[in-house]
């Protein structure tokens, strides 16, 4: 069965290109141009994938992230013509996956598409190790353990939860907020630095040259994101 695909977009120019170029790889594409029939078809057909406009005529993309986030994990595409770093922190706070800032290439829309469905489908398969760049770098998830050139590294229980939040969802974007959040299963606001101390150790301990990072990698103005292989 097709992967179900919802766009929301109130540019109806743009809704049907996107729908053209996802329909062309097989997805099978439901649109809404306002958000309260953005809500009702996500409830009717439950998507495996959601392009969600930040500017609508009724809701905003926030709310109607935050609605559908108390319903479900589905994987979310911001749109945004907006481009602060404040905005696009905004979004991946409150549970989108990555943004896309207009304009932007169909092509690499679709790029992004495949790439999120397929750590979505990654994460959803139960898995007791995980390994990137050719065994160079090994977790041991229910023994709390990693290696590293075949050496053990020594890690401290957040370090490796913040770790194996990061390896658990490759090239997915964490704001600091998000990933303290997603790592430690709270709230944590006002301490952002203490992300930067552990992402700062955890780089001393597994990566070859801490000033070119080839796993833990800074995006500039919004937070980190592992690249592991």
């Amino acid at each position: 069965m097709n992967e179900k695909i919802l766009v929301v977009d109130d540019e109806v120019n743009l809704l049907n290109v996107i729908k053209d170029y996802l329909s062309k790889e097989s997805y099978e594409v439901f649109t809404a141009s306002r958000g309260s029939k953005a809500l009702e078809v996500f409830r009717d057909i439950e998507p495996d994938f959601i392009i969600l406009d930040l500017m609508l005529p009724d809701l905003s993309g926030e709310n109607i992230c935050r609605e559908i986030r108390k319903e479900s994990d589905v994987p979310i595409l911001m749109l945004t013509a907006k481009s602060t770093e404040d905005d696009k922190v905004t979004g991946l706070y409150i549970g989108a996956d990555d943004y896309l800032t207009k304009p932007f290439s169909p092509r690499e829309l679709v790029g992004r598409v495949r790439a999120i469905l397929r750590r979505s489908k990654g994460n959803s398969e139960l898995t007791d190790s995980l390994e990137f760049n050719n065994k160079d770098l090994c977790i041991d998830i229910p023994g709390h353990r990693v290696t590293k050139s075949g050496q053990e590294v020594n890690l401290t229980p957040n370090e490796f939860k913040v770790l194996l939040a990061m390896a658990q969802n490759p090239r997915k974007v964490f704001s600091r907020s998000h990933l303290v959040s997603h790592a430690f299963g709270y709230d944590f606001e006002g301490y952002d630095r203490t992300v930067d101390t552990h992402i700062k150790n955890l780089r001393q301990k597994i990566e070859d040259n801490v000033r070119e990072p080839k796993y833990i990698v800074t995006v500039y103005g919004v937070g980190y994101k592992f690249e592991g292989e």
